[in-house]
């Protein structure tokens, strides 16, 4: 069987979905409108080069490719059973394995199996692998590098977590906040949840915590990155409000 060793490098989501929303490449100096550059230099500097050896093994399913990270295990169990799940089991299935979350975020993976020391990846028939492998490597890379358990007992469910009840405005608005927006945010020692979405008004409610809150350039941060950069790739978002800390009193 014919092995490939690949060298992964550590890159930022690719938005297709948004990007073809607004009729615009997937490149990375285009998914940042500037003012939230400007506003977040940290951001512009994330992406560091970040070496890791995956083997990757052809199947005889053409549609299934065996990713192995180099020296790691992935799946230790008593039965030496592994685990399988596909893109259109129940969110709480999904959500028991967080790398596999991660890996149904690229386009075209239909289905994920956790081997003992392996990944295999299923991919739909109109994909293209060339496509899909750089951010398979990434996600893989980045999950491994973070010791996260690949299994946990119950579903992990946050607020950006895309719910089964989520339409797609919502479920984009929650993929923005939590890959794009959030690490920004949390460069400066904030962060910020979402709340919620008015369909009939456009509004989005966001909670901001640590630094952002009282901070004097928390309004420059929502107004000129957050509500900016939801606007720009969703055009059903009109304006984006903090929800306001109650006041404490006796």
């Amino acid at each position: 069987v014919p092995t490939v060793v690949v060298v992964a490098r550590r890159s930022l989501q690719h938005w297709s979905r948004a990007a073809s929303r607004t009729g615009q490449s997937a490149s990375t100096s285009s998914w940042f409108p500037p003012s939230f550059n400007s506003h977040y230099p940290h951001q512009q500097q994330q992406q560091q080069i970040r070496i890791v050896f995956i083997q990757t093994e052809n199947t005889p399913n053409p549609e299934s490719i065996k990713f192995v990270p180099s020296g790691r295990l992935v799946l230790e169990s008593e039965d030496g059973t592994g685990f399988f799940v596909s893109k259109t089991d129940a969110m709480d299935v999904i959500l028991k394995s967080p790398l596999a979350t991660k890996l149904f975020k690229i386009d075209g993976v239909k289905a994920v199996y956790l081997g003992f020391d392996f990944v295999t990846i299923t991919k739909y028939a109109e994909n293209n692998w060339k496509l899909m492998r750089p951010e398979i490597f990434s996600v893989l890379m980045d999950f491994f590098d973070s010791n996260q358990p690949v299994l946990v007992d119950q579903p992990i469910i946050t607020d950006t977590t895309i719910l089964d009840d989520d339409d797609e405005v919502v479920a984009m608005i929650k993929e923005l906040i939590e890959a794009r927006i959030r690490p920004a945010v949390q460069e400066d020692g904030g962060d910020i949840r979402y709340i919620g979405f008015e369909e009939h008004t456009g509004i989005v409610t966001v909670q901001l915590a640590g630094s952002c809150v009282g901070c004097p350039s928390s309004s420059v941060t929502l107004k000129q990155g957050v509500e900016n950069m939801l606007m720009h790739y969703i055009p059903e978002v009109t304006a984006v409000v903090a929800l306001e800390e109650e006041s404490e009193k006796d």
